[in-house]
């Protein structure tokens, strides 16, 4: 769904950590942010993100 490269190269844009891909999301290593993949393109707005379980 993801190319590897671009993958890499991906950051969380609140913590500036890598993420990691889930299902149809990507997942920030450090804070738990989900960012939501619409038609092979990785939406990665603060305000589109899913706060990770337990926090708001």
């Amino acid at each position: 769904m993801i190319d590897k490269a671009l993958l890499d190269i991906l950051a969380c844009p609140v913590c500036k950590t890598a993420v990691k891909l889930e299902n149809d999301r990507l997942v920030c290593v450090q804070c738990g942010r989900r960012y939501p993949i619409r038609e092979g393109i990785p939406v990665m707005l603060v305000e589109e993100a899913e706060q990770p379980q337990g926090r708001s």
